[in-house]
C-alpha cells in the first residue's frame, strides 16, 4: 500500500514542500531513495525502535520510502517523523484520512519522543502558503510555528500523540497565540539597554549621531575601556523593528537553530559578538552549510 505524507527541505531562509512516498510490498529490506543525507538515512534505526517502543510493528516487509523531488539533496534528521507515520500508513497498522492534510516534521528518539528540530517558522510559513490544515512538529516548537496565523499549529512529544491527531482520538488542541501582541509586548525589551550606560559622555553622543544616521563606527581603545559595552547596548537606541523585519530576523535564527526551545517572535534588534581575530571565511559562516 503506498502513503503519502508532507514534510519541508529548507533552504537558505525558504522552505520548500517535500512528498514521502512511503510503500510496504512483498520482498525484504529497507530502501531510502530521493537524495537523503547520512542522518536521514540513518533514521531507519531510529524509527524502527520508536515504533516498536510505541506498540507497532516495524514491517520485515520490502519497504521503499521516496522523498520527492528526487533530484533536491535533502539534510537532517527532520523527517524521522513523517517517515514513520508514512512505514504505519502503508502497512495498515494505522488508519487516517487526514494525513494528507498535514505538514509533519520531528525527529524521533529511540523511546518515541520527539527532540526539537531547526527552521520551523519558514517551514510553518510554506505550509500555509501550500495551503496545508495543519502542521504537526514537536511541542518544544510549537510556539515558534504559532505565530504563524492560519495554521493548526499541533504540537506533541510521542510518536503515539502523533498517531492520535491524525486518527482523530487526540485531545490536544492546536496551538493559538497573537503575533501582534508578542511584538508590541516584546518591542523594546532589551537585556543591555544603552541607559544603564553612566559617563563615556563622548562615545555615547558618538554613538547616538551613528544610530540616528545609519553610519558605521570603530572604536578603539584599551581593554575594559567600555567598547565592548557600549556596542552592545547600541541596539536599544536603534529604530525599533518592524513587524515583516522581526519575522525575517526570527526566520534567520530558526534556520541557524538559535531560537532555543520555546522561543516565538524576535522583537529586539539581534546583538552579534565575534572575536576581533575572526576570519572572513569565519565571518560568514565558513561554508559549513551551503545551504545557508
Amino acid at each position: 500500500m503506498l502513503a503519502k505524507t508532507y514534510g519541508s527541505s529548507v533552504f537558505g531562509v525558504d522552505a520548500s514542500v517535500i512528498t514521502i512516498e512511503v510503500n510496504v510490498s512483498q520482498g525484504t529490506k529497507f530502501h531510502m531513495v530521493g537524495l537523503p543525507d547520512n542522518a536521514i538515512k540513518e533514521s531507519e534505526h531510529r524509527i524502527d525502535a520508536a515504533i516498536k517502543y510505541s506498540g507497532f510493528n516495524m514491517p520485515r516487509q520490502k519497504t521503499v520510502v521516496n522523498l520527492a523531488p528526487a533530484d533536491v539533496k535533502k539534510e537532517g534528521s527532520a523527517y524521522d517523523l513523517p517517515i514513520a507515520l508514512g512505514i504505519l500508513v502503508s502497512s495498515k497498522q494505522i488508519f487516517s484520512d487526514t494525513l494528507g492534510q498535514y505538514m509533519i516534521m520531528g525527529e524521533l528518539a529511540l523511546d518515541g519522543k520527539l527532540r526539537p528540530i531547526k527552521g520551523v517558522l519558514p517551514i510553518a510559513i510554506e505550509a500555509r502558503k501550500q495551503g496545508f490544515k495543519g502542521f504537526i512538529l514537536p511541542k518544544e516548537n510549537s510556539a515558534e510555528a504559532a505565530i504563524v496565523n492560519k495554521l493548526d499549529v499541533i504540537g506533541v512529544e510521542t510518536l503515539t500523540e502523533a498517531i492520535e491527531v491524525l486518527e482523530g482520538t487526540s485531545s490536544i488542541k492546536p496551538l493559538s497565540i497573537d503575533t501582534r501582541d508578542i511584538f508590541f509586548t516584546n518591542l523594546n525589551d532589551y537585556d543591555a539597554d544603552f541607559a544603564d550606560v553612566q559617563g563615556q559622555e563622548n562615545i555615547k553622543r558618538a554613538l547616538e549621531i551613528a544610530a540616528a544616521g545609519g553610519h558605521n563606527v570603530i572604536m578603539i581603545g584599551p581593554p575594559g575601556a567600555g567598547k565592548t559595552m557600549l556596542a552592545k547596548r547600541l541596539p536599544s537606541i536603534l529604530p525599533p523593528l518592524s513587524l515583516p523585519e522581526a519575522l525575517e530576523t526570527t526566520k534567520i535564527h530558526s534556520v541557524a537553530g538559535r531560537l532555543g526551545p520555546d522561543a516565538s517572535l524576535i522583537a529586539t534588534r539581534p546583538y552579534r559578538s565575534p572575536h576581533h581575530t575572526i576570519s572572513d571565511v569565519a565571518l560568514v559562516g565558513g561554508a559549513i552549510n551551503q545551504s545557508f
